[in-house]
């Protein structure tokens, strides 16, 4: 909650509008007056009657004071600017009634249908939820059409009625499944078409270009030219008349038209001065080369977010800066602004990197393995420009049938999460990171870190069904099987080979990997000569594809007398395009792999037509053929101009079946994933998140700065009760007599603990008795606990009912810095304490996500009858999952909760003890109103 008066900075946010243009939001400040006075006379007769319901060409310094002067509290307005104009102004203001606020807006004629106005009531409606308002009205005139659609399609459920010729709406605005669908689907539209701006423009200033060979600028319009830019190209350079045969214009206010896209390759001293030239001149996006941002002692830092702010300020996206370029294959815009030599083959895999370095690896890897990609975005110090704001695009992208990202560092894992879970359902998704993403940074990338448990953040890629690498090879061993064979429909393997002990390590290396060996075949001869092998190995590779029991064939060979591994791979390649099947093939005992490599792509693209992943020959078959049509970019974000690119043609071979059955096994697993049930989101009844935020209001007042504060023993019942949790009654005591009186109230029998959070769970060390059934036992056994206990300290005591017996599991729940919520199970004592037996998800958590959970720990079998014990209640378990991870995604103000232990029944379950830690509620990177990184 701001304090009255107290300006909110942390309210300030760049947004992305409806057509990709970015602008910047802030709370309003007296200081705004003449910007405001400037709106409004700019707006037309019409605008100004319909906001004030009357005509009035100049605002009063009365109406003035009113508007730009508010409390932050009470009466709030945020204005949208671009560059220093306000283009909407939103504000509410409080009604008699505190829990409700009347709204209103305004947007400049010259910006409406750019999704202003419905930025505008996304943080109103934040602000207003956090400072206790939970409801909006506004009155509107019956011709402010405009107006009233903005409500009516933000989600909420708007009430509207007719009086005294004004149209009454009014809405809770509390969060719905419906309106966070509605501002997601929102922000996917305008992100993505922020990035086709980017990958397709019409027009590209090289800024920065250079006429000395080798150079930066040199380079990259040399690539530009030469790999059939679609657009027109300029050069901007003060100091040269002509470069490649173009005339060069000393700056771009001398370019004859608007310029889409300006790549910025001058040093980094100049970048400043050319970032506002390019707003001068209206250009789109902003693609920065230049380095030296991160190698600047932290200085670089933070003139690199000067030079974000300062281009989001003014509409236009940065990739970069330290970008190794954008790529982008299709027919009808051919861009290469990077520094690869040529434009890569056309096909149906876009890739995202952060360095240059490892943009390289990839464009490498993926050319040597003759890999066809449909676009490539080099996101340098991913300052602007991220894989979540690139995965938007590839979404809608028809000309992309698969997506591969390498991650030095995450700055949003929750955005992360959803995008990445919708994408995957319909697109393979590759990421590779090292196990240090996410815990260390880079130079140059200015992202927070995380501290939560170790296996997190991979459990987070999991849940969203990605698949996890750690280098550009394994991306690219499995980018090959996905952009060229269809998806496996089980886990049932053909396997064949020309060699027992080969096959016998292969077969073994399936199951390993969680496949089944469907089929075996390893006693192939293929030293018949060429023609004879190949019929005799098609033959078996067909035979077992028809068999409904085997999903995918893996052939792997030592090399045989006169037949080579290009004849294998063609004749491969017809079986699996017949049975429509993968088929993937290992080449074992070549000495020069590279080499042979290199010769199955030669020998793929003799026909002409463009390389395939290690494929064999597709001579003779057309571009228009075999990759169909494009997309077209639109306002709303990229229009499919038809069927999406049909698969690459293509065999993946790999140098060792190794690499070959990972690859594969990973495939396996995300077929399996994007074939189940993925359950639904949903809240679990009994919740009344209004109470569980008072208790957590009353409780932050005792936080100060960044410190803790654990709740009371009956505030944490009361938060726990206002989800449907509820925890076992205990009583702390101070002397035997009031022992035996909170017992007696309690019920007899009672276990008795010590209140050390280390010793309260442990039978072996003497910290707790159970099954006290009087109060003589209960003298003698406090007695026997006080000197069991006297080598550890001195402890307080409590008395608890006792539990019925069950299977004692642990739950835990923390604000991450960088992940936000994550929620934490795992089965009582050594499974977590010794051997780090726990599961983790990130919030919201659908049906299948909590199964799923429940299930991950290697301890939890024994929840499922184990030893001939009876099993465990698991839906009861599941039910209080879902509650935690509600509490936990509602509450960022609870820094850790965690329930220990958790007897889990036959039938029910007990929560003998609840820690929950309140702190300052941390700013989320994934919150409830669209917002770029900051």
């Amino acid at each position: 909650m701001v304090a009255d008066g107290q300006y909110p900075e942390y309210w300030e946010a760049d947004v992305v509008l409806r057509d990709g243009g970015t602008a910047h939001l802030r709370p309003i400040s007296p200081s705004d007056s003449d910007a405001v006075q400037a709106f409004h006379m700019h707006q037309s007769q019409n605008s100004i009657y319909l906001r004030f319901f009357t005509y009035k060409a100049k605002l009063s310094a009365k109406e003035l004071a009113r508007f730009t002067e508010v409390d932050h509290h009470d009466r709030v307005a945020f204005v949208i600017t671009r560059g220093t104009d306000i283009i909407g102004i939103g504000r509410y203001d409080r009604l008699d009634d505190p829990l409700e606020a009347e709204v209103a807006f305004n947007v400049s004629d010259h910006h409406q249908g750019r999704g202003v106005g419905s930025i505008l009531l996304e943080h109103l409606a934040v602000a207003a939820r956090e400072n206790g308002i939970r409801r909006f009205s506004a009155e509107v005139l019956p011709e402010n059409r405009k107006m009233i659609t903005v409500f009516a399609e933000a989600g909420y459920e708007v009430e509207r009625h007719f009086d005294d010729g004004v149209v009454m709406l009014s809405f809770d605005i509390d969060p719905t499944r419906r309106s966070q669908a509605v501002m997601e689907a929102r922000e996917h539209r305008a992100e993505a078409r922020s990035m086709a701006e980017l990958l397709t423009p019409s027009s590209v200033a090289v800024i920065g270009a250079s006429r000395e060979w080798g150079t930066v600028g040199y380079t990259l319009l040399e690539h530009l030219i030469d790999g059939g830019y679609t657009g027109r190209v300029y050069a901007v350079n003060p100091e040269a008349f002509e470069l490649h045969g173009m005339i060069s214009h000393a700056s771009l206010a001398e370019v004859p038209e608007a310029v889409d896209l300006a790549v910025i390759a001058v040093p980094h001293d100049q970048v400043e001065a050319v970032v506002d030239e390019c707003a001068r001149a209206g250009v789109k996006g902003l693609l920065v080369v230049t380095a030296g941002y991160a190698d600047d002692d932290g200085d670089g830092i933070v003139r690199q977010r000067a030079l974000v702010h300062k281009a989001r300020a003014h509409g236009m996206r940065v990739v970069g800066p330290a970008s190794l370029g954008l790529v982008n294959t299709d027919p009808t815009v051919r861009l290469n602004a990077s520094m690869a030599p040529d434009l890569p083959a056309r096909g149906a895999l876009s890739l995202f990197s952060q360095s240059a370095g490892l943009g390289v690896l990839l464009y490498a890897s993926a050319h040597r393995r003759g890999l066809g990609v449909s676009s490539v975005i080099s996101a340098g110090n991913r300052a602007d420009v991220s894989g979540n704001d690139a995965m938007q695009f590839w979404e809608d992208d028809p000309t992309t049938r698969a997506v591969g990202l390498y991650f030095e560092s995450i700055g949003n894992p929750r955005k992360f999460s959803r995008i990445a879970r919708r994408l995957a359902r319909t697109k393979p998704v590759i990421v590779a990171k090292s196990d240090v993403t996410g815990l260390q940074l880079p130079p140059g990338h200015a992202v927070r870190t995380t501290q939560a448990p170790p296996g997190a953040l991979d459990s987070m890629l999991r849940q969203s069904g990605v698949m996890r690498v750690e280098t550009t090879e394994q991306l690219m061993d499995i980018a090959q099987i996905v952009a060229s064979q269809p998806l496996p429909g089980g886990a049932g393997i053909a396997l064949f080979s020309n060699s027992s002990a080969l096959g016998k390590v292969v077969a073994d290396g399936v199951v390993s990997q969680g496949m089944v060996v469907a089929r075996l075949e390893t006693d192939l001869e293929l030293d018949t000569g060429q023609s004879e092998a190949l019929r005799t190995l098609a033959a078996a590779v067909d035979r077992a594809l028809a068999d409904d029991a085997v999903h995918a064939a893996v052939v792997t060979t030592l090399p045989a007398r006169g037949l080579t591994a290009d004849a294998v791979a063609a004749r491969l390649q017809q079986c699996a395009e017949a049975a429509g099947k993968p088929v993937i093939a290992s080449f074992t005992g070549i000495l020069d792999v590279r080499l042979q490599l290199d010769g199955l792509v030669a020998a793929a693209t003799s026909g002409g037509a463009e390389p395939g992943p290690l494929r064999a020959t597709d001579a003779g078959t057309s571009d228009a053929a075999v990759l169909g049509p494009t997309a077209t970019a639109t306002a709303e974000g990229v229009e499919d101009a038809g069927p999406a690119l049909p698969l690459q043609r293509g065999l993946p071979c790999f140098p060792s079946p190794g690499s070959a059955l990972a690859a594969l096994g990973a495939v396996v697993r995300y077929a399996q994933w994007r074939a189940r049930d993925h359950g639904d989101f949903l809240d679990p009844e009994g919740v009344d998140v209004d109470a569980a935020s008072r208790v957590l209001s009353e409780s932050r007042a005792r936080v100060a700065d960044v410190e803790l504060t654990r709740l009371t023993p009956s505030e944490c019942s009361d938060l726990m009760a206002a989800y449907g949790i509820r925890l076992l009654p205990s009583a702390r005591f101070s002397s035997v007599e009031e022992a035996i009186e909170q017992a007696t109230r309690l019920g007899w029998p009672v276990a008795l603990k010590t209140m050390d959070e280390h010793l309260r769970h442990r039978l072996d060390l003497g910290g707790v008795r159970l099954s006290i059934d009087n109060a003589e036992s209960l003298r003698r056994n406090i007695t026997h606990m006080e000197k069991m206990l006297a080598s550890f300290g001195s402890f307080g005591m409590e008395v608890q009912s006792m539990a019925p017996s069950g299977q004692a599991c642990s739950i835990r729940a923390i604000e991450d810095p960088l992940m936000g919520p994550v929620v934490s199970f795992g089965l009582a004592g050594d499974a977590v304490n010794l051997l780090d037996d726990w599961a983790h998800a990130v919030p919201p958590l659908s049906t299948g996500d909590i199964t799923d959970l429940v299930r991950a720990p290697r301890a939890s079998r024994k929840l499922f009858g184990y030893q001939g014990l009876p099993p465990a209640d698991v839906p009861a378990i599941e039910d209080l999952v879902a509650r935690v991870a509600l509490m936990k995604d509602n509450h960022p103000d609870i820094a850790l909760l965690e329930f220990n232990p958790v007897l889990v029944a036959t039938s029910g379950l007990t929560i003998l003890s609840a820690a929950i830690d309140v702190g300052n509620p941390q700013r989320r990177t994934d919150s409830a109103r669209r917002a770029m990184r900051d």
